[in-house]
């Protein structure tokens, strides 16, 4: 499996089939109001059910509370649960429990030392999304847009697999994943007209150069396949798993079943 690549903050039928035919192996969905790219709940059916079966479904929240993480649940159906504001590793391992759903965390990245948050989610997310910390009294989280020194996620250890975020754009995900050593990559802004407005042509550009600088780099490790099967892994003679929520052995050694998740569902 090559090392994926993740179009998020998608919005519209238009956009959404745009990321697909480009090939992209993860699609995001935002939901948080302040964001240009929040979505309602009666826009997120339909766009899960456009994306069902031919990329992995993000949900990307903030800090939300679990009624909203239900609801999402509920409309979206995705197989993965971004988590891009303040949740704690306690918080981290609710959410997967309360969604039984794979967990990806985001790590502000600034300085080498903050690489050292991501261990605390060692054994309680199923992935890393190390984006750019967010500029000092910034409204949104994450990288807005912005970069950060790619080079410091060499210094990144542990088990866990990683997504590399943060100013990534067509032009500069080559060098990104080059400097990072990235296993997987994620862009929102970076592919957009405006803030909001993805741009069907930057996004088949990323998707594009990033598949080249992956070529390149000849990065296929275990830790590429580890990301994307947090949502599709395959099954123990390496076929896909027909079973979503025994997807990630993970899953099911932390208690998460299909018939939890729909105990709220129904």
């Amino acid at each position: 499996m090559t090392p994926p690549v993740k179009i998020c903050g998608l919005s519209t039928a238009a956009t959404l089939d745009a990321a697909l035919k480009a090939g992209a192996d993860m699609v995001g969905f935002v939901f948080f109001p302040k964001s240009p790219r929040h979505i309602d709940l009666a826009t997120a059916r339909a766009l899960g059910r456009q994306a069902k079966g031919q990329a992995t479904i993000v949900a990307l929240s903030v800090d939300a509370d679990d009624d909203t993480l239900k609801r999402i649940v509920e409309a979206l159906t995705p197989d993965l649960m971004q988590l891009h504001g303040r949740e704690t590793p306690a918080r981290v391992k609710e959410i997967g429990e309360l969604c039984a759903c794979p967990t990806m965390k985001a790590i502000g990245v600034a300085a080498r030392a903050d690489l050292a948050h991501a261990e605390a989610y060692e054994g309680v997310a199923d992935t890393l999304l190390i984006d750019a910390k967010p500029p000092k009294g910034a409204a949104l989280p994450g990288g807005n847009g912005r970069p950060f020194d790619w080079s410091l996620t060499r210094d990144l250890r542990g088990p866990l697999p990683w997504l590399l975020s943060g100013g990534l754009d067509p032009s500069n995900v080559a060098e990104a994943i080059a400097l990072s050593g990235a296993r997987g990559v994620d862009v929102s802004s970076g592919v957009e007209s405006a803030p909001g407005v993805k741009d069907p042509a930057r996004i088949r550009a990323f998707v594009a150069a990033a598949r080249r600088a992956f070529a390149r780099e000849q990065v296929v490790t275990p830790s590429s396949r580890a990301v994307v099967d947090a949502g599709h892994s395959p099954s123990a003679d390496g076929r896909p798993s027909e079973r979503p929520l025994d997807r990630v052995p993970a899953l099911s050694e932390r208690g998460y079943s299909a018939r939890r998740r729909r105990s709220w569902l129904t």
